[in-house]
C-alpha cells in the first residue's frame, strides 16, 4: 500500500515527523496485520490507530474503559475535521438511536465504545452490518485479569472479533508486564506468533526520580513547597484520600499558597473547571487523587509528588507520566511515610470482597430488591450488618456484578434489577485469594522500589520486564551527568 502517511500527520495533527516507532506499526496494521503496543503515556499511542483509520474505507472500532475520556478524544477530532463519535451510556436515548442510524448509513471514521456495549443486542446487530477495518484496543491492559485496572468484559474480546469479522487489532497500553503482555495476546484469540510486539520502553531521560522520607502532613508540606521554590511551573501532587488531600489544602491555605484541588466527590462542574483551569493556566499547583488522569495531556508539568504511597507500580508509572511531556527536565517525588502503607492495605482488602460476601450480596438482591432500592447504599449496608461505614466492600461488589451482566439499572437512580446468576469467578474462592495475593504482591514491589539501593529507573525497568543500564544519572541512587 503506497500511502504517503506523512500527508496524513500533517493535514489532520500539524506533526511533520513520526515519533519512534509510530511509522512501523502503522505501516503493519495497514498491511492487515496485528500489533501490540506498550508506548509511555503521552507519546502518540493514539496516532497509531488514527491515522489507519483515515488510510483506509472501512469503521475503526475503538474500545477504551473511559467514558468520561471518550468526549474528549471524539471532540478533538472532530475540530481537525475527521469523522468520529461515541456511543456510550452518557447519551440520551434519542442521541445514541440518532448515532446507531448514521452508524447504519456508512458514516464516521472512528467510533468509541467501551467493551460493555457489546452486552446491547441492538448494538452487537448494528455493528455486524459494517465492515470493519480495524480493531484498536485502548488501555488493553484491562484485558488481562493480571492487569491492574481488570474489566471483566474485556475478557470478551475474542467473540468481539468473531462478530466484527476478525479485524486487524491493534492493543495499546503504557504499562504491561511481560506476563501481562501474554494474557492480552491470548485473550484476544491470537498468537505470538500473529500479533508483534512494540514495545517503546519507559525511559524517560528528563524525568528525575527521587524517593523522600516525610512523616506527617507538616513534613509532607514542607517538601512540596521546597519542590515549588525549585520548580515554578505546573505541579501535580497526588494522595490516595481525600480526607489528606483537604487537611494538606488547609496547611497550604493557611500558609497563602495558591493551589487547586481535584477528586472524584466534587460534582461533574467542578471537576472540570478545576481541570481546565489547570490545563490552560500556568504555575498552577494541583491536590488530586488518582481521579486526575484522564484527560491530562499538558507538556510543561514540571513535577509531580505523591504525598501518599500509591497502591503499584503501574499507576504510579502512569502517575509520574504525566511529567515533562516537553522532554525538558520534571522532578517525581515520592514523599514515603509507612503509615501510608495501610491505606493502600485498606484499599486492597476492600477491593477483593470474598466468595461468602458476594453469595450473600446476591441472594438478597435476589430476594428483596424492591427494598434495596428504596433504601439505596446505607441502607444495603445496614441490611448486611456492616459495623464499619468506611468499609466499602460493598460498592466493589456491586460494580463487579454490575461489570459481570449480574445486574443492570443503579441503585442511586432505584432502578437496580438481577439479570443473571454470580460467575464461577465470583464464586471461586481459591481464583479471588489469588487475586487478593497479587494485588498484595504489587504493592510490596513498590516497597521494594522505595527501598532498593540501586538505580530507581532500573528497578522500574525490570520490574516490566525490560533491559536497562546499570545507572541512569537521572534519579537520587546516581551520579547526576
Amino acid at each position: 500500500m503506497n500511502l504517503d502517511l506523512l500527508d496524513i500527520l500533517q493535514k489532520h495533527f500539524s506533526h511533520s515527523a513520526f515519533r519512534g516507532q509510530q511509522e512501523t506499526i502503522i505501516r503493519r496494521v495497514l498491511s492487515k496485520q496485528h500489533a501490540l503496543v506498550i508506548m509511555p503515556t503521552g507519546m502518540g499511542k493514539s496516532l497509531c490507530y488514527q491515522i489507519p483509520a483515515l488510510a483506509q474505507e472501512g469503521l475503526t472500532i475503538v474500545i477504551s474503559p473511559l467514558i468520561a475520556l471518550m468526549k474528549d478524544q471524539v471532540d478533538g477530532l472532530r475540530a481537525k475535521g475527521i469523522e468520529a463519535a461515541y456511543i456510550n451510556s452518557s447519551l440520551s436515548r434519542n442521541e445514541r438511536e440518532q448515532r446507531q442510524a448514521a452508524v447504519a448509513a456508512g458514516k464516521y471514521r472512528l467510533l468509541y465504545v467501551t467493551p460493555e456495549r457489546f452486552r446491547k443486542t441492538e448494538f452487537v446487530e448494528l455493528i455486524a452490518k459494517r465492515c470493519v477495518d480495524l480493531l484498536a484496543v485502548d488501555e488493553a491492559h484491562c484485558i488481562s485479569t493480571w492487569g491492574h485496572d481488570f474489566r471483566p468484559d474485556y475478557t470478551r474480546l475474542r467473540e468481539f472479533r468473531k462478530i466484527l469479522g476478525n479485524p486487524t487489532t491493534i492493543a495499546l497500553t503504557a504499562t504491561a508486564t511481560p506476563e501481562v503482555q501474554e494474557d492480552i495476546i491470548a485473550q484476544l484469540g491470537l498468537t505470538r506468533a500473529q500479533m508483534q510486539i512494540f514495545h517503546e520502553g519507559i525511559a524517560r531521560p528528563n524525568l528525575h526520580l527521587a524517593v523522600e522520607e516525610a512523616f506527617g502532613e507538616k513534613r509532607k508540606r514542607d517538601h512540596i513547597l521546597k519542590m515549588r521554590s525549585v520548580q515554578s511551573g505546573n505541579g501535580i501532587v497526588y494522595f490516595s484520600l481525600i480526607k489528606s488531600l483537604h487537611a494538606m489544602g488547609e496547611l497550604l491555605h493557611s500558609g497563602r499558597v495558591a493551589h487547586l484541588r481535584y477528586h472524584g466527590d466534587l460534582d461533574t462542574g467542578e471537576r472540570k473547571r478545576v481541570q481546565n483551569r489547570f490545563m490552560q493556566g500556568e504555575g498552577n499547583l494541583v491536590l488530586a487523587t488518582n481521579a486526575f488522569g484522564m484527560g491530562i495531556d499538558k507538556e510543561n508539568i514540571r513535577f509531580v509528588l505523591h504525598a501518599e504511597t500509591p497502591g503499584s507500580m503501574e499507576a504510579y508509572y502512569q502517575e509520574i507520566g504525566r511529567a515533562g511531556r516537553d522532554n525538558e527536565r520534571a522532578d517525581c517525588v515520592l514523599l514515603y511515610d509507612e503509615q501510608d502503607l495501610l491505606i493502600q492495605m485498606e484499599f486492597i482488602r476492600w477491593n477483593n470482597p470474598g466468595a461468602a460476601f458476594y453469595e450473600r450480596l446476591h441472594n438478597f438482591l435476589r430476594e428483596d430488591i424492591e427494598q434495596v432500592n428504596a433504601y439505596g447504599v446505607e441502607g444495603l449496608k445496614e441490611k448486611l450488618h456492616f459495623k464499619n461505614k468506611h468499609d466499602y466492600r460493598l460498592e466493589t461488589a456491586l460494580g463487579m456484578l454490575d461489570r459481570y451482566g449480574v445486574t443492570e439499572g443503579d441503585l442511586e437512580e432505584k432502578n437496580l434489577i438481577v439479570s443473571g446468576d454470580l460467575p464461577e469467578q465470583l464464586t471461586d474462592e481459591n481464583y479471588l485469594n489469588d487475586k487478593l495475593k497479587r494485588e498484595q504482591k504489587k504493592l510490596y514491589a513498590l516497597v521494594q522500589y522505595v527501598k532498593t539501593e540501586s538505580c530507581r529507573k532500573a528497578f522500574i525497568h525490570e520490574y516490566f520486564g525490560l533491559p536497562h543500564e546499570a545507572r541512569c544519572g537521572a534519579c537520587d541512587r546516581c551520579e547526576t551527568p
